[in-house]
């Protein structure tokens, strides 16, 4: 019976009855590949910071196009506001609402509602807020600048992109008074996200405004 030459990589040394192949595992045996536990400990933790970069990175990417839409959506109703007192000779301007709204001391955006549906109210021609125009309309609004959401139900106020409502004042018209809201025809803004009330000058710079 010849000797079966085995190639060098699988060549064992025998030890007694046990036979150990080139790679340190005994023959028969089954060798096992595993991650240690600093590996998976390492991996876990790569995946932690990564998904915090891409949280972090699409909330900001948000935030920003939530901004770009609010001034376009002040730049709009300000448009709408001058071809409104084009053709009726003032701004939208309520004794109850816009009258006594002063940007300056309110940073709450639940106080801006009533002020917010007159301004709709006036620009749409929806003067019953039920979405159903009947007068003449200075600006066609979006479905999403309204609020509720549900287009069965009456308008609330005008929403904005953070989902608070718009601000509307014509107290410093109405007043003659420079140091009551910003200025002498119409402040139209939005806090962006619930501030301080009343707002701070930090709490104001981060506002979108027409003054």
């Amino acid at each position: 019976m010849t000797n079966q030459v085995l190639p060098r990589r699988c060549r064992g040394v025998r030890r007694g009855e046990r036979v150990i192949d080139g790679f340190g595992a005994r023959r028969g045996e089954r060798r096992y590949n595993a991650f240690t536990l600093i590996e998976l400990i390492v991996v876990v933790g790569i995946i932690i910071v990564l998904t915090g970069l891409v949280l972090s990175t699409v909330g900001y990417a948000r935030k920003k196009g939530a901004r770009a839409r609010g001034e376009t959506e002040i730049a709009a109703m300000s448009a709408a506001c001058e071809n409104y007192k084009a053709d009726n000779g003032v701004y939208p301007q309520q004794a109850s609402s816009t009258d006594v709204l002063d940007a300056r001391l309110s940073g709450n955006p639940s106080t801006y509602q009533t002020a917010s549906l007159y301004l709709y109210e006036q620009l749409s021609g929806d003067i019953s807020g039920t979405r159903n125009p009947t007068g003449k309309s200075y600006m066609i609004f979006k479905p999403n600048m309204l609020f509720p959401a549900d287009q069965t139900q009456n308008v609330q106020y005008l929403q904005d992109p953070f989902g608070n409502s718009y601000g509307y004042s014509t107290i410093q018209a109405a007043t003659q008074n420079t140091t009551k809201g910003y200025n002498p025809t119409f402040d139209l803004w939005t806090t962006c996200t619930l501030t301080s009330s009343p707002p701070s000058a930090a709490d104001q710079n981060q506002w979108i405004k027409n003054w």
